[in-house]
């Protein structure tokens, strides 16, 4: 094939992107004809409405918000809503904060008062459109007294270093917030309240995405405990963090509300995009480029330098034998995987990826990585992912470099950024987890 296989990847991935943009995202779902609005399968006759109040958290969520500004109009009562910093966007009846991600910051909780506020202004013959986005539980702190932010955001750091689960992570943020695990519809209760929902987790669990803030929560303060527990925690973690989840196990802290609660009756939660609705579009890009094209999972999940191992076999596969594809091909996996850190160094998961790969396909020709986040922002840095193919890992030590040593130091950034291979999207403005493609050329 002719052309540069890494303007095929950024293409495929790119076409990925425009399929879960918010703001198209949204418009699938709600149409709004006269006094009509069309909420997925639903219709809700506005005249019967008396106020509509639109709030909402997370990467993706200001584009979505927009969204309903131009099919509602002055129809909006007042809205709230919270995006990581640098992912706003200007809005007439809807106000945009910014906060942190992934570690949230006393912004995120002084928006947070803010959204609850909102939501508890809505009565019975209101509705309450909500938008949430991945990056939704970070950016909605409401700790629960007596804790404070210092100690949920100690929390959530040791969550993220010790390689725990998004769905681990997010059991205890619901049972140490105000907003998290339905406590947004419970805040809501009785207005009528729909959810759109642009997911960012595997298999798109409603209870998970931002921390279910319009979902029952089928977690408890016992799994909690189990969680911490598992990862070794329970003398790391804050003691009043501990005193807590302690007192809900013993039923001195109501529970988060459940399946069959009396406050989930009027609400109802719509997934609008999720990382499979961008494989397939990817899938279209790269059959339209003349790649024989397989989407192999969206629920790619694990240890990032172990998952890129798998990749790189069957890479391998496909260019050794043609199974279960002969090249010109292209491999589609979608998902989200986690990194232990071990070194002092800089990086995210779709870089460790792409560095695992490089030194998995080592000397093989014509095959071709690019591992990166729907959201453009990969860990703590300022790169959405990066390539690799097989004669990365020895450019690198032409320059002097050791891919093993910057892999062990958990240093992908650094290494990309002297080989070149980062791919810088800036901000999305959407988060569907991760896509990684490969082509075998």
């Amino acid at each position: 094939m002719e052309g540069n296989p890494r303007t095929d990847l950024e293409a495929i991935f790119r076409a990925g992107l425009a399929a879960v943009d918010p703001e198209a995202a949204v418009r699938r779902h709600v149409t709004c004809e006269g006094s009509q609005l069309g909420l997925g399968n639903r219709t809700v006759d506005l005249n019967t409405i008396r106020h509509v109040f639109v709030v909402g958290a997370g990467k993706g969520t200001a584009p979505m918000a927009k969204a309903l500004e131009d099919l509602l109009g002055d129809r909006i009562q007042e809205g709230a809503i919270t995006v990581k910093y640098g992912h706003g966007l200007p809005l007439g009846k809807v106000q945009v904060m910014e906060a942190a991600h992934p570690v949230p910051d006393e912004a995120g909780v002084e928006a947070t008062e803010t959204l609850l506020k909102v939501v508890q202004k809505a009565g019975e013959e209101d509705l309450v459109l909500t938008a949430f986005s991945g990056g939704g539980s970070a950016l909605t702190p409401a700790p629960v007294t007596p804790l404070t932010l210092g100690e949920k955001q100690e929390t959530t750091r040791l969550l993220l270093a010790c390689g725990a689960t998004i769905q681990e992570i997010n059991a205890i943020r619901k049972h140490l917030s105000r907003i998290k695990g339905g406590g947004l519809a419970r805040a809501a209760h009785p207005a009528r309240t729909f959810s759109l929902i642009l997911s960012d987790v595997i298999g798109d669990p409603l209870d998970v995405i931002a921390s279910g803030p319009t979902a029952p929560d089928p977690s408890t303060f016992q799994d909690c405990l189990d969680i911490l527990d598992r990862y070794g925690l329970v003398h790391q973690a804050p003691p009043r963090v501990v005193s807590v989840l302690r007192e809900g196990r013993d039923g001195r802290r109501p529970e988060t509300p459940k399946p069959g609660d009396a406050v989930f009756q009027r609400v109802e939660n719509l997934i609008v995009g999720s990382n499979l609705t961008a494989l397939l579009a990817a899938r279209q890009e790269a059959e339209r480029r003349g790649y024989r094209c397989l989407v192999l999972t969206s629920r790619l999940e694990g240890e990032a330098r172990e998952a890129a191992k798998a990749i790189a076999a069957i890479a391998k596969e496909c260019a050794a034998t043609g199974t279960p594809v002969g090249p010109p091909a292209c491999l589609l996996f979608g998902g989200e995987t986690t990194v232990t850190l071990r070194g002092d160094g800089k990086g995210g998961r779709n870089q460790e990826v792409a560095l695992a790969c490089a030194l998995a396909l080592e000397g093989w020709e014509g095959i071709f990585v690019l591992s990166a986040g729907t959201d453009g922002t990969d860990g703590p840095t300022d790169a959405a992912g990066a390539f690799a193919d097989g004669t990365t890992a020895a450019e690198a030590r032409r320059m002097g470099l050791s891919p093993h040593l910057f892999l062990d130091r958990n240093d992908a950034y650094r290494f990309f950024q002297k080989t070149g291979g980062l791919l810088i999207t800036g901000p999305t403005r959407t988060n569907v987890m991760d896509l990684i493609c490969v082509v075998i050329r």
